[in-house]
């Protein structure tokens, strides 16, 4: 038929069956002989057939389309995730529109919106700032919600998260076993879910071992390099500084290495660090750092099986899930310097020594509950 669109008519036609048939068959609510359904795809790649699809969707009373609202996709983190969210998604015939929101309150909600108007089927929801009451309200009356990675407390739809206070609590404890016991804590905003949590590992840990972190060495900002910069640079004018720093992010680990060049100073001669995520340059930095791996892709398809869950009804009560992290250990963490050596004070800059390894090896992961 050149020059000619192929219809459903023409099909059913040549297939030698209805319309209603080829309907059915190419929405999977029919099944049909083997010798039927083979003459309909030789009809169909003949003819060059292409279905509707928005005729299908207004018919099904369906967008097959999901959306991902992330504070920003230029963070690795994100990205990453959202890779994981577009292949595990399109497996299962949807698509995915993208909702970078730059962590803005206005624009989360405007996201929404669309999931309110059917824009969407469904929505995987992040967050990276705390709530004060008004994403919980916009929320409560959507069914189709997934929450990855930070809570919106008092909202009661599926959540996936990490073993946050579990990762602080290894953090913490790798550099008890390397012999420090002045430790410091960098992290995010007080008020987000995971820097609790992250938190709580830490304090649990120092409690262990009958520790506790003096006053000035806990610091709450932001998950960024310049604050880690900015913390780091106060910890270490103390008069009795830390010898090692569990920083919640590695974006927070890169700011604290920017601050010991800045001073002269290297990682872990002078400073021990564990971070937190594994993000892809963790491993490249100089030391590589040793840091608590977030299993980033299955949070993002666990979110996908959640939402899909949720859009076909299936899913009562919400789920709530933690997926287990992982220590990685690299070159950040050393043994604490002989008694009396105590931190290097800042004197002119020097080069970093070269480093030497870039083996991972994991420990302490956790049994899932």
């Amino acid at each position: 038929m050149p020059g000619t669109k192929a219809t459903i008519h023409d099909v059913a036609r040549a297939a030698r069956v209805s319309p209603t048939t080829v309907s059915r068959y190419l929405n999977n609510s029919l099944r049909l002989p083997s010798e039927t359904t083979a003459r309909i795809d030789h009809a169909i790649r003949e003819l060059r057939y292409r279905p509707n699809v928005l005729a299908r969707r207004l018919l099904k009373g369906a967008t097959e389309i999901i959306g991902l609202a992330t504070p920003d996709i230029g963070n690795p983190f994100f990205a990453e995730l959202a890779s994981a969210v577009e292949a595990r998604a399109g497996a299962s015939g949807y698509s995915v529109i993208l909702c970078s929101t730059g962590n803005r309150l206005d624009q989360e909600l405007i996201y929404l919106e669309r999931l309110a108007s059917r824009h969407v089927d469904g929505l995987i929801f992040l967050t990276n700032h705390g709530d004060d009451g008004t994403l919980r309200r916009a929320f409560e009356d959507r069914r189709n919600i997934v929450l990855l990675d930070e809570d919106i407390e008092g909202l009661d739809v599926p959540k996936v998260f990490v073993e946050n206070e579990h990762g602080g609590y290894l953090a913490t404890q790798c550099l008890i076993r390397a012999g420090h016991s002045r430790i410091a804590h960098v992290s995010g905003p007080q008020n987000l879910f995971s820097v609790r949590e992250r938190a709580q590992g830490f304090r649990k840990a120092l409690y262990e071992h009958g520790l506790a972190a003096p006053d000035g060495y806990v610091l709450f900002g932001r998950y960024d390099r310049d604050f880690g910069h900015e913390a780091a640079t106060r910890l270490l004018a103390l008069p009795e500084p830390p010898t090692a720093i569990f920083a919640a992010s590695d974006y927070l680990v890169m700011g604290i290495l920017d601050a010991l060049r800045d001073l002269g100073l290297s990682s872990p001669r002078d400073l021990s660090l564990v971070g937190f995520d594994d993000m892809p340059f963790a491993s490249l930095l100089d030391p590589p750092i040793t840091t608590v791996r977030q299993p980033i892709r299955s949070l993002g398809e666990r979110g996908v099986d959640a939402l899909i869950a949720r859009i076909n009804g299936i899913d009562e009560p919400a789920i709530k899930e933690r997926l287990p992290v992982t220590l990685i250990e690299r070159a950040s963490v050393g043994d604490l310097p002989k008694r009396g050596q105590g931190l290097r004070r800042p004197g002119r800059a020097r080069n970093l020594p070269p480093v030497t390894g870039n083996g991972d090896r994991t420990t302490g992961r956790r049994r899932k509950k």
